[in-house]
């Protein structure tokens, strides 16, 4: 387990590296402005559906449909044609009427923003089509405990989108942007076929070509219908964190301009603690428990997932102590330069500092849902992602006025906080005390108070020594 951890961590902090990178062009370049928040909204709406209909959703309704499947390469191809034919109808749809769509994400742009974003949105769009191919290419990697190209494949992205910045530094914005916008193609493409490479190499061509061949003459309804009906619960359960994003990004519309380009900025920060430590640990952990209760192994499941939370548990203390005392050093360092000034950063702080706190409940509700999902109990699951989103709406609606963004990202950790709870208490508290009643529960209070001290007085060496 924790050898598949570290190679799918390893991946990730190579991928968030390069991200970062890409960001700190990004905004010495263009900025926080007017530019930025059309390139922003137009790449939020790709970066939606990714999240509902390829990565978190379809993985964990293919996975435990995919490991219980008699007939894996028939089924594996029958489920890429459904959903590979849905998602070109829907690209070609938003090609039509961009405007359209829009002005769903914008509600209170004008026309003038609408017309300069609406081309974007179907150019960023058509990312969504190859981010689908990834997807599924690599949950048959996961399946065989291969986790590096997937987690390394967004580099790809990075340097394409570092490369266009790099070659229209100097352009003008609206240049910039659209610049941008091609290299996001061309970086799924190039994500695609590092796959296509991986897959090949790891044997799983035969299973696909095998699968197309026999694709009329093996019968798989029955799992199609049983993958149906965890898909679309799925669907709910890992979409609410999306659209809570996508419901920020559109009542940041109506804040002060900068508002969407601090949320995503800090947002960028916030997720790469997430990534490395969160979605690695429960990534690879996944394929493990899903087969341990297959077989019936509920001991092992069990130590799995009290190892993973200890695990998760320090790693993510840590990054939320850092994260919030050494918010101001962090977003200097990386962003306050060229067009990006001081007043950006201590905005973009503010929301920084808010996201952090919900990092440990975020990271824990992923760990415990995966338990529910490998039981198949993605309609539970769902009901508290739906719950959590709800609480999120309310205090978005409630705090956005008095905060502004950071409210936004308070009231996220907020619904954080409430799925963690929702989902604890579906795993059992029975479950959770057990792992509780540890003497590691003493090292992490102990961990937690040491850091806090040391991580404050060097912020304030550092606020002091930049400033």
């Amino acid at each position: 387990m924790f050898k598949s951890v570290f190679s799918n961590s390893s991946g990730i902090l190579i991928s968030r590296v390069t991200g970062l990178v890409r960001d700190i062009l990004m905004t010495s370049t263009i900025g926080a402005n007017v530019w930025s928040d059309v390139f922003f909204m137009a790449f939020k709406f790709p970066n939606l559906f990714r999240r509902i209909f390829a990565e978190g959703s379809f993985t964990q309704s293919f996975m435990p449909s995919y490991i219980a499947s008699r007939q894996k390469s028939v089924f594996a191809v029958a489920i890429f044609i459904r959903f590979m034919g849905f998602i070109v109808a829907f690209s070609l749809l938003v090609t039509l009427f961009p405007g359209f769509f829009t002005k769903l994400l914008a509600w209170d742009w004008n026309a003038e923003l609408i017309s300069k974003t609406a081309p974007l949105t179907a150019i960023n769009f058509w990312y969504l089509d190859l981010i689908f191919i990834v997807t599924f290419l690599g949950t048959l990697l996961q399946h065989k405990e291969h986790f590096f190209t997937t987690a390394f494949s967004t580099v790809w992205l990075n340097i394409a989108m570092i490369a266009s910045l790099m070659l229209f530094a100097h352009s003008d914005p609206k240049t910039i942007v659209y610049a941008l916008s091609f290299s996001i193609l061309v970086g799924g493409l190039l994500q695609v076929a590092t796959h296509l490479y991986t897959i090949r190499q790891k044997g799983l061509l035969k299973l696909l070509v095998g699968g197309w061949k026999y694709r009329n003459r093996k019968d798989v309804k029955d799992e199609e219908s049983k993958f149906s009906k965890l898909f679309f619960p799925s669907v709910l359960g890992n979409s609410t964190a999306q659209i809570a994003s996508f419901i920020d990004t559109s009542l940041a519309s109506f804040l002060a301009a900068g508002s969407v380009s601090y949320l995503f900025y800090a947002n960028r920060i916030f997720q790469l603690p997430f990534a490395i430590i969160a979605l690695a640990i429960t990534t690879a952990l996944f394929p493990s428990i899903a087969k341990a209760i297959k077989n019936e192994n509920h001991t092992l499941a069990y130590q799995n997932l009290h190892k993973s939370f200890w695990l998760l548990s320090a790693l993510l203390g840590l990054s939320v102590l850092g994260g919030m005392l050494l918010s101001e050093p962090i977003i200097w360092l990386l962003f306050e330069r060229g067009a990006f000034t001081l007043q950006d950063t201590l905005n973009t702080a503010d929301v920084l500092r808010m996201y952090m706190i919900g990092l440990i409940p975020f990271g824990l509700a992923k760990l415990f849902s995966l338990y529910l999902y490998a039981m198949h109990k993605h309609v539970k699951a769902a009901k508290i992602a739906a719950a959590s989103l709800i609480v999120n709406i309310l205090f978005s609606l409630i705090l956005m006025k008095p905060l502004g963004a950071a409210g936004l990202a308070l009231a996220g950790s907020i619904g954080g906080a409430v799925q963690m709870y929702l989902t604890m208490r579906e795993v059992g508290w029975k479950i959770v005390f057990d792992i509780l009643k540890s003497v590691y529960t003493l090292y992490f209070i102990f961990g937690v108070a040491l850091f806090w001290g040391g991580f404050y007085s060097l912020n304030q060496y550092l606020v002091h020594l930049i400033r």
